[in-house]
């Protein structure tokens, strides 16, 4: 039998063999997840599954791939590669809190809506979403109100969805607390805080410089002064013995 298998392969050509493993390999689905046609795409189900991180074997022609209601913590690089026909990512409802800067790396603008929403997300990185073209959801996150997300949002700020569910983390700055992330963001330029942070802490630190060479310096005076003193008084003193010395002979004669 297995030499009919063998004879069968040898007279099969190298390319039908490739696309023969491709199409296997396509229809594959991942053990924790349900795989299914709907409206002629393929959806990869893995939702409320317990899931702490993805799946690996998810199909190259997966169109909506929803990870909704895991334990998912961190997204990794190209977590997502190969899967060129994704149109839809739902990642909401997790325990997210580190997106990696090429999480998304492979994903291309065929995918239309990315949900990260009910996610523990506090810093955003400008490189994860910059080949991002697609809606974005990103409410009930602690966002923290820093430069950086300022940059995020402004770089996905016509594909974001339901903006005013967006809330600063009160831990960042309570003065923003229940107000909306993008009307804080949009009013305060928290870019020109760093620059201006910046600033001053190198002001500060050439005082400091300052302050510290001064001192130095006036240590280093005060001991030369002393030495010089200590040599003068030394001085007098060879020259008092000196002449008591000579006042002795002078007596004794």
């Amino acid at each position: 039998m297995t030499a009919v298998v063998l004879l069968i392969l040898n007279k099969i050509p190298v390319f039908l063999l490739l696309l023969i493993m491709t199409a296997v390999l396509s229809s594959g689905c991942p053990l924790t997840c349900d795989c299914h046609q709907e409206e002629g795409l393929k959806v990869v189900y893995c939702s409320y599954q317990g899931l702490q991180e993805i799946p690996r074997d998810i199909p190259a022609d997966t169109a909506r791939l929803l990870l909704d209601h895991n334990q998912i913590a961190i997204i990794p690089n190209e977590a997502f590669c190969g899967l060129t026909m994704l149109q839809e990512l739902d990642l909401s409802h997790n325990r997210i809190s580190q997106i990696n800067s090429s999480a998304f790396h492979g994903v291309t603008t065929n995918l239309r809506l990315l949900d990260l929403s009910n996610n523990l997300l506090r810093c955003l990185s400008y490189q994860a979403f910059q080949d991002i073209h697609a809606k974005v959801r990103l409410f009930k996150n602690p966002l923290y109100c820093d430069c950086d997300l300022q940059e995020v949002l402004r770089w996905l700020e016509v594909n974001l969805e339901n903006v005013g569910e967006m809330e600063c983390d009160p831990a960042s700055h309570e003065r923003f607390r229940g107000l909306s992330v993008v009307r804080i963001l949009s009013d305060t330029k928290f870019c020109n805080h760093r620059t201006t942070d910046i600033v001053m802490l190198v002001t500060m630190f050439g005082w400091f410089a300052m302050v510290i060479s001064y001192v130095v310096y006036y240590v280093r005076q005060n001991q030369e002064d002393t030495r010089r003193h200590l040599e003068y008084l030394k001085s007098l003193q060879s020259k008092q013995k000196s002449q008591e010395d000579v006042e002795h002979v002078t007596t004794t004669f």
